[in-house]
């Protein structure tokens, strides 16, 4: 565990990183936030908007913001991020971080089984075209295996199983 004792989870968008953590939070001492979250509050304008009218970079450079004041202000905290989150240089120091995986059709199927898959499915720009979103998956899963501390396996499993088994682990750490 770091000396923050954060839990930052990483994974690709729509895998259930929000859903785990309001899990978690039930079942631990865990406060949770969202890096989107804080970026839609920072902002006043949701992810989308942000993508719409100043484009991915200057998202990206918000992240790096969100990220420089997780590792120097925030402690005992259960932080879900965006699935591009997992770039930023200071990830480790913010505290362990938790891979959220599942095969890229398993997310897709996931989402759109959701009572609310049309919100979600917006909400996420960088799912508007399935091609591209699974060539950016085939991209990030590598890296995101290559920075996971530990590695929860999501596919077919409820949130509550996927939090149980991460605080399992983390408590061996």
């Amino acid at each position: 565990m770091s000396s923050r004792n954060n839990v930052v989870l990483i994974g690709f968008m729509g895998v259930g990183k929000g859903s785990v953590a309001r899990e978690i939070v039930k079942h631990s001492d865990y406060l949770a936030i969202d890096t989107d979250d804080l970026i839609e509050s920072m902002q006043n304008r949701r992810i989308k908007k942000i993508f719409e009218e100043d484009g991915e970079e200057y998202f990206r450079d918000l992240e790096k913001k969100v990220s420089c004041w997780l590792s120097t202000s925030v402690k005992n905290t259960l932080i879900s991020t965006g699935g591009g989150f997992y770039k930023q240089k200071n990830l480790k120091d913010i505290g362990i971080v938790v891979l959220l995986n599942s095969p890229f059709e398993s997310i897709i199927k996931r989402i759109k089984k959701h009572p609310n898959s049309v919100r979600k499915l917006k909400k996420r720009p960088l799912l508007n075209d399935l091609k591209k979103a699974k060539k950016l998956y085939d991209e990030r899963s590598p890296q995101y295996l290559k920075l996971a501390d530990i590695v929860i396996e999501v596919t077919n499993k409820s949130a509550q199983d996927c939090a149980k088994e991460l605080l399992k682990k983390i408590k061996k750490r």
